[in-house]
């Protein structure tokens, strides 16, 4: 199925539900909106197959977190690259922008840290705001849209989205990692977000993408790495990630790219 097909189909979907998306989304302390049945189930499991399999993907494994990832869509299922690009059709990027508010918005061909990830049981990604910037730093980082496709995966399951709307010392917002489910996210210096442990011995699959804007969210400028902290049961690993965030955004400040570069990006 080519892209623009699933995209028709997504944008159909969310058009019904656009004024409810748009409140819901306006409503939140940490914006946010979620769509459940984005495809057609059957479609959903077919985009879930086409994952490929962990030892052909990079494993991140960190005190920060351990998933793997792969922005490398030509070394993929064809069906898993068009799913990820259908995310980038026009038609559904002004369309969450309509819902959003945000402003020229723009999608990310480069898939910088998009693409496909897998987690597996013990997998996890600590409290985290995303890096703020595109693989350039020439535009903010503004939404994160994150598609799951795993089958039967339920509460129990784990591996479930968190947003912390009063920061890592409060309690989280609970989105569950649902089959076919697509949620929508502000990426913003107060965007904290996590992942909780996976549980069980399947796989939960997703398929993300970012949106970038040349328009500060926050009406002025700024730039910070992807900055991890420990939950509130983690006293020792906190310390440990705040220094981490504050040495690696020092660095970062000092040199723009070169040895920094990361490799987690579609390189055609």
């Amino acid at each position: 199925m080519r892209r623009t097909e699933i995209a028709d189909l997504i944008v159909s979907q969310m058009e019904r539900r656009r004024t409810q998306l748009t409140t819901f989304y306006g409503d939140q302390r940490a914006p946010y909106f979620v769509v459940d049945d984005v495809l057609p189930n059957e479609l959903a499991g077919r985009i879930y197959a086409a994952f490929p399999l962990p030892e052909r993907m990079m494993l991140r494994h960190s005190i920060r977190e351990r998933k793997y990832v792969t922005s490398q869509m030509n070394r993929c299922d064809a069906l898993a690259e068009e799913a990820v690009f259908a995310f980038q059709d026009p038609r559904l990027v002004e369309l969450i922008g309509g819902i959003t508010g945000m402003m020229e918005l723009e999608p990310d061909p480069k898939l910088y840290a998009g693409g496909l990830s897998l987690m597996q049981q013990g997998h996890y990604l600590n409290p985290h705001i995303d890096n703020s910037h595109d693989i350039e730093r020439d535009r903010y980082r503004v939404l994160n849209l994150l598609y799951y496709v795993s089958p039967g995966w339920k509460s129990a399951s784990g591996g479930h989205l968190e947003l912390w709307p009063d920061g890592v010392k409060g309690a989280p917002v609970v989105i569950e990692s649902r089959f076919n489910r697509l949620v929508v996210m502000a990426t913003t210096r107060a965007s904290w977000h996590s992942v909780n442990e996976v549980q069980i011995r399947a796989p939960r699959c997703c398929v993300s993408n970012y949106y970038f804007s040349a328009i500060s969210p926050e009406g002025s400028e700024y730039f910070h790495v992807t900055s991890f902290r420990g939950r509130p049961d983690q006293p020792i690993r906190a310390i440990v990630l705040n220094a981490d965030a504050i040495l690696r955004n020092a660095a970062r400040r000092i040199v723009r790219s070169g040895i920094f570069k990361t490799k987690h990006y579609y390189q055609r």
